[in-house]
């Protein structure tokens, strides 16, 4: 019985059309990751476990995708830890190996083996796929893929200034105006959990922040509680969830809130700076905004953490993140490297771009001339112009068949190809081509050089 044709689910096929959609946007955002000096890399798809294990907290080691062991190695699984209960156990012996879920903590992995190899400050860009055994929902996938770039070896702020001025540039570069890129600084959250009596809980309490927005206020009180943080310091919160206003008055009401603490007048420091620099260099379309309750979930974050979001009125999750982390590649055994990077989250902005219809026309073009078949001496005669066109940069096939031009005509339509070239015996014995734009209809007898005009001015 034969077997029914289906993709896993967070999964998705890409159509021509698609896949030129999304090569719009990867090569917008390369192009500006080359200018701002980052330059390539890649990692496997997959790494050893104990790389990816323990680096995300719970909730994103729950979400990584493991691989099974095969072989003899399927007979080294931890059957005590089954018996006993201890499924997680149980599980990381039956797995030596994981899809990556990011590509930051790959690329700390890369940073720390190839130390001696690096000049920092080092600047990398990386375009690949990840994976997340996430629930699949509306811009919310198990397969997509991630645009990142991260700059090691620096503790300057600076650093944080020219991702905003990135993240300015792209989406300004793919006329996706009105974004605003909102920070925090995971400094700040660390104080308000020491204000509220949860400082042996942050994680917990960074997890059930990072949900506001999904959930929202109470649920999120609720979690809170469940994780065993104090009501009282709970009831603390109360203003955070509410907070009003421009940068500036945001920021003094935190320093009331958070009174003399070290480490939170640390993180408001941090903001002030990258703020007033923002101000004095100016955005060209996007808006800097606090956000007080962003708490970006992911363990290794410890500075200014960054999420975008879409212009208002598009309902989309963020459609990019990122922030600093100041100790991660010592997990791999390399200690005081600093590092701060942002991801482009290119599934969700390609379905912003296809809300707002901001792709452009001819971004789903690809033949631009095809040359109907006539028969052998035609063929011939038509695929040395095609040779020809093609060494100019002109995008033209043959149709493989000579078959009826009714039929050549639908199948050019069906492919928006804007022109067909007509070659009988009198185009041969004169040299020459007959062009019909498909859009009106008209035909016209042109010599080679001003058929290849004709095709740059109307396909370029």
């Amino acid at each position: 019985m034969a077997t029914k044709p289906r993709i896993a689910k967070g999964t998705r096929d890409f159509n021509s059309q698609q896949i030129a959609q999304r090569e719009y946007i990867f090569s917008t955002i390369k192009s500006n990751f080359k200018a701002f000096g980052f330059a390539p890399i890649e990692t496997p798809s997959f790494e050893l476990s104990e790389t990816l294990l323990g680096k995300y907290g719970d909730e994103g080691d729950r979400l990584i995708f493991k691989i099974l062991n095969s072989g003899d190695k399927v007979k080294k699984a931890d059957l005590k830890a089954l018996e006993e209960g201890q499924l997680a156990r149980f599980s990381n012996s039956l797995s030596e190996k994981a899809l990556r879920y990011d590509l930051t903590v790959p690329f700390a992995r890369y940073v720390a083996q190839y130390q001696n190899d690096i000049t920092f400050p080092f600047k990398r860009y990386q375009i690949q796929p990840v994976w997340r055994a996430d629930r699949p929902q509306k811009g919310r996938f198990q397969e997509f893929y991630q645009c990142d770039a991260d700059a090691v070896g620096s503790d300057s702020l600076w650093q944080e200034v020219e991702f905003i001025q990135l993240y300015d540039a792209v989406f300004t570069d793919l006329k996706l105006e009105g974004v605003t890129i909102k920070i925090n600084n995971r400094k700040i959250l660390a104080a308000i959990a020491e204000r509220i009596g949860a400082q042996d809980k942050l994680i917990d309490f960074t997890v059930a922040l990072d949900k506001l927005d999904k959930i929202g206020a109470e649920k999120v009180k609720e979690e809170m509680l469940l994780k065993g943080i104090p009501s009282e310091g709970i009831q603390t919160l109360e203003p955070l969830f509410n907070m009003v206003g421009n940068f500036d008055s945001q920021l003094n009401a935190l320093k009331l809130i958070l009174g003399s603490s070290e480490v939170g007048t640390e993180g408001i420091s941090e903001l002030e700076f990258i703020s007033n620099t923002i101000n004095s260099l100016g955005l060209k379309t996007a808006t800097l905004k606090l956000d007080v309750t962003l708490a970006r979930g992911l363990n290794y974050y410890t500075g200014a953490i960054f999420e975008v979001s879409a212009p208002a009125g598009v309902a989309m999750g963020s459609i990019g993140g990122g922030g600093r982390y100041d100790d991660l590649t010592s997990i791999f055994g390399l200690k005081g490297v600093s590092g701060v990077g942002i991801s482009f989250g290119l599934d969700r902005i390609a379905m912003v771009l296809e809300e707002l219809n901001l792709f452009p026309e001819n971004s789903n073009q690809a033949v631009q001339v095809l040359f109907a078949n006539f028969g052998s001496d035609e063929s011939l005669y038509s695929y040395k112009a095609i040779q020809s066109l093609r060494s100019n940069g002109i995008i033209a096939e043959l149709y493989p068949e000579a078959s009826k031009l009714k039929k050549q005509i639908t199948y050019a339509n069906k492919r928006n190809i804007p022109f067909v070239v007509l070659v009988g015996d009198e185009e041969m014995f004169s040299k020459r081509f007959t062009v019909k734009d498909m859009k009106s209809g008209s035909q016209e007898s042109l010599n080679f050089q001003e058929l290849l005009a004709c095709l740059k001015t109307n396909t370029q």
